[in-house]
């Protein structure tokens, strides 16, 4: 079992940064409301390998350059990054070759996260 199951993004606007995501990753995300507290969740299969998460929008979450950061599995990590831009988001790293373990790049999205990418392609 993979040790990390669930993460969590701070958003300080839910609606544009589940906008701001669905562009770039090309799916959609459902809103919950969990008592004060908005998440807009990442989609998540059972049974397959990874971790899912959310957006999340409440009092006490700060969006941050600072602490963790988020990998996202893609295919294309240009594509994303051209969207990630045409939507207001920050490449910070550039797709940079990491060997026999792919390729990753880093960007910020539109509420001030750093957030990575991975591809092996």
């Amino acid at each position: 079992m993979n040790p990390v199951n669930w993460f969590e993004i701070p958003v300080k606007n839910i609606n544009e940064s589940k906008a701001f995501y669905e562009a770039a990753f090309g799916f959609e995300m459902p809103i919950h409301k969990m008592g004060d507290i908005l998440m807009a969740w990442f989609p998540s299969a059972n049974n397959e390998s990874g971790a899912s998460g959310s957006l999340i929008e409440g009092e006490s979450y700060e969006p941050s350059h600072l602490g963790s950061m988020v990998y996202f599995s893609v295919d294309d990590i240009e594509a994303v990054l051209t969207k990630v831009v045409e939507n207001k988001g920050k490449i910070l790293n550039a797709k940079m070759d990491i060997g026999e373990y792919g390729f990753f790049a880093h960007f910020e999205d539109i509420a001030g996260n750093r957030i990575g990418l991975h591809s092996m392609k």
